[in-house]
């Protein structure tokens, strides 16, 4: 049996695990407190204490950055979750329904589409205002589209299968249909855009928490963090270093997850 290499489904697992077991465990290990003012540490650079250092209040950069992962996969999650089940029950409808139905969901879609996705965001968070509830809202808003236009290409494909055809024939449903028969054929497709999505939903969260639309301090996040530490770049770096490259793993990670997810599933098709 001819073993298929891919190396970025196993660097993405490892990324992706390893976040996942530091945003679980990490502040579990990490006693220091994320939102506790310490003067005596301000701008304290890397030690044995605390590895990362502290930021402009004392806090422990190290503790935030757990604390920030844990919020990032949280809403990142979320969004993607949400996205998926309305996207998808959007597409999968207008797909059977064709027609009319079908033009004028596609048109919204093509709407939003139209707009570019942090540019919509941005303008979004700001009517709602900063806040985590706003910020799933806001995300979702921008995220739907993309498993809306996936479904509703592979189900349109599937209705044509024969076994689909068959079941149509014998008088099943139309939800029967999509649950039983379509919605399955299509989880592999979703599945890769889900991966790539919660990526994407990690740079957006941070790039709207930098802009003061996301998370309110002094909740940890990767985003405010970056934005409270550019004022010191020249003398405590580690304040940007830190969350920076902890974003960067981060969509990186979930990035070749999906990259590798996308050839397992295309070797087996």
């Amino acid at each position: 049996m001819r073993v298929v290499r891919n190396p970025s489904l196993t660097i993405g697992v490892t990324i992706v695990v390893a976040i996942v077991v530091a945003a679980i465990i990490g502040p579990i290990l990490v006693r220091a407190d994320p939102i506790s003012i310490d003067l005596a540490d301000i701008l304290a650079g890397p030690s044995r204490v605390h590895p990362f250092g502290c930021d402009a209040l004392g806090r422990d950069v190290l503790a935030r950055i757990l604390w920030g992962a844990r919020l990032s996969l949280s809403i990142s999650t979320i969004v993607v979750a949400i996205s998926l089940v309305v996207g998808s029950l959007i597409g999968a409808t207008a797909a059977l329904a064709g027609g009319r139905i079908d033009n004028l969901v596609m048109r919204g879609v093509d709407i939003v589409l139209a707009f570019p996705g942090i540019l919509l965001a941005i303008a979004l968070a700001a009517i709602l205002g900063p806040g985590l509830i706003d910020l799933v809202i806001t995300l979702t808003a921008m995220g739907w589209t993309g498993y809306a236009r996936i479904v509703r290409g592979e189900v349109l494909t599937l209705r044509e299968r024969e076994y689909v055809l068959a079941a149509e024939t014998l008088g099943a449903s139309r939800s029967r249909l999509l649950m039983r028969h379509l919605l399955p054929g299509v989880v592999g497709p979703l599945a890769v855009q889900a991966t790539f999505g919660i990526g994407g939903i990690i740079g957006a969260e941070a790039a709207l928490s930098f802009l003061g639309l996301g998370a309110i301090p002094p909740t940890p996040s990767w985003g405010n963090m970056l934005d409270a530490g550019r004022a010191f770049l020249l003398v405590a770096p580690h304040l940007t270093t830190a969350p920076g490259l902890a974003i960067g793993f981060s969509i990186l990670g979930f990035n070749l997850l999906g990259d590798g997810i996308a050839q397992r599933v295309g070797h087996r098709a």
